[in-house]
């Protein structure tokens, strides 16, 4: 691969979630291909894609994706775009290691922004159960000990924080780090 090109992360939102907006991974696979990115792969069905592009931040790459995507498939997906050094920090500054071992009780959000003080305050509010989370920068961890499908806080996240995000559970954040890995080099 060319030292022009860099890799990035594009994680949809709200896409093959209980049986709505399906989005077939082959189809979104051509989607970037057709927009002229490289290297482009996916993992499971909540559209993770691991893609190479010759020029563009996330910002731009975002839009780009967004407005081509509502166009093809008719529906919005919020889309968070990050590059690969994002993925990386966000690995490397795990607050809760000891839960890497349990990667369906890990989890983490790309948040569209970094929440505010004030926002972040009124989610330690609501955090009254086994969970515990920890906010750095634009990523919210989540360890949630029972499993995030028991957890009643994860359900008053989004709503509660009211900064837009989407969350992947930590084998699926290894994942993608490993395929970002694979596409940088």
């Amino acid at each position: 691969m060319s030292a022009k090109y860099m890799v990035f992360v594009a994680l949809f939102s709200g896409i093959n979630v209980g049986g709505n907006r399906i989005v077939k991974m082959a189809e979104l696979r051509s989607f970037f291909e057709e927009l002229g990115f490289t290297d482009v792969a996916t993992y499971v069905q909540s559209g993770n894609v691991v893609f190479s592009a010759k020029k563009g931040d996330v910002a731009s790459l975002t839009k780009q994706l967004e407005v081509a995507f509502e166009k093809k498939w008719g529906f919005n997906s919020r889309i968070m775009v990050r590059d690969a050094g994002w993925l990386e920090r966000l690995v490397k500054d795990n607050p809760y290691p000891e839960a890497a071992g349990e990667p369906t009780k890990l989890h983490a959000y790309a948040l569209e922004r970094e929440p505010t003080e004030e926002e972040t305050k009124r989610l330690a509010d609501k955090c009254t159960g086994p969970e515990s989370f920890e906010i750095k920068g634009d990523v919210l961890y989540l360890h949630a000990p029972d499993g995030l499908g028991k957890s009643v806080f994860a359900n008053l996240i989004p709503r509660t924080l009211k900064v837009p995000g989407t969350a992947r559970n930590w084998r699926s954040v290894l994942a993608l780090f490993e395929m970002v890995g694979k596409a940088g080099g």
